[in-house]
């Protein structure tokens, strides 16, 4: 039995992940802080575990790992800060970071043996902000840009160890839609934007990105617009941030 660990996975994208692979015959293990609303199964073991905490971190991905090693870690839990520049602060911005980023810096760490052992797959759930700018979203474009350029480099270096690193960019996921509860400096649960369009639900993100494993693309636009972003970005820069101006920013 194939054996994944999946951070934020009491999150939609990730509960979707994980009931896709249990079809699939695997076993998954989801990592997040609140567990209360996810029921374990045969197949599907929960631990709670505040990610940016990293003694907590090293803990649970200690009880993730199979004896055989992990065949896929998913890099899923995320937040987004929704606001201008100027009216953020130096701690919101970090704290982004923290969850964004050095989380999964961290859990990468501690599956970076298991994952060898497997010679299986690190799979870290981006944002076309990973690659592309955001209106109003510039911690949290930040740290997706800074995730995917970890993970590109970490490819290089474990493709010597049979390792793959895929990067899985969507666009608008519907998981926490109009239940944003932003907090006084606008971080809030990802998902939960109103100012996004052509929305996926989570488990259509999911088949995306799972047919994008199975292909061994190293980076997976999840649905329509995160397609077009990728190659009008590619192709003209500006076009790219004019539209995206015009479309979020109102510009």
């Amino acid at each position: 039995m194939k054996r994944a660990v999946i951070s934020g996975g009491a999150g939609g994208l990730g509960r979707a992940l994980s009931d896709a692979l249990q079809t699939r015959g695997w076993h998954v293990t989801l990592l997040d802080r609140d567990i209360s609303a996810i029921e374990p199964s045969e197949t599907q073991r929960v631990i709670q575990c505040d990610l940016t905490d990293p003694g907590q971190l090293a803990a649970a991905c200690a009880l993730a790992i199979g004896p055989q090693g992990v065949d896929l870690a998913v890099y899923n839990a995320g937040i987004t800060q929704i606001g201008l520049f100027a009216d953020s602060d130096e701690a919101s911005h970090r704290r982004v970071f923290e969850i964004n980023y050095f989380a999964a810096v961290n859990m990468a760490r501690a599956m970076l043996g298991p994952v060898r052992q497997a010679r299986g797959t690190h799979l870290a759930i981006s944002s076309v902000a990973g690659f592309a700018p955001l209106y109003s979203r510039t911690s949290y474009a930040a740290s997706k840009h800074a995730l995917e350029g970890f993970f590109k480099s970490l490819r290089s270096e474990e493709r010597a160890h049979g390792v793959a690193v895929q990067i899985a960019a969507p666009s608008f996921v519907a998981t926490n839609l109009g239940n944003a509860q932003a907090q006084p400096d606008g971080i809030a649960r990802p998902g939960s934007a109103t100012d996004g369009m052509d929305y996926m639900t989570p488990e259509a993100a999911a088949a995306t990105i799972l047919r994008g494993l199975d292909r061994g693309r190293d980076m997976i636009p999840v649905g329509r617009v995160a397609r077009l972003a990728w190659w009008i970005n590619r192709l003209s820069p500006g076009l790219y941030q004019r539209l995206m101006e015009s479309k979020i920013g109102r510009g």
